[in-house]
């Protein structure tokens, strides 16, 4: 059991994170919003796609890390 450690750090680490970065990621867009005119933000679909794609790239990229040299 004693050799999974490093894999249950790993998934907290990267759960807490995640998290953290969702936070700021909101907590940005909800001031960007507020400075602008107050309303709820109006993401485009293409805009979506456009950060779901580098998200995939850089989940891969981490992904890699953990791969031979």
């Amino acid at each position: 059991m004693e050799g999974n450690n490093w894999k249950t750090k790993l998934i907290v680490g990267s759960v807490l994170l995640g998290a953290l970065a969702g936070l700021g990621t909101a907590y940005l867009m909800i001031r960007t919003a507020e400075e602008n005119d107050g309303n709820p933000p109006q993401i485009k679909t293409t805009d979506a796609i456009r950060v779901v794609v580098n998200l995939i790239g850089l989940v891969r990229g981490v992904a890699a890390l953990g791969g031979p040299k």
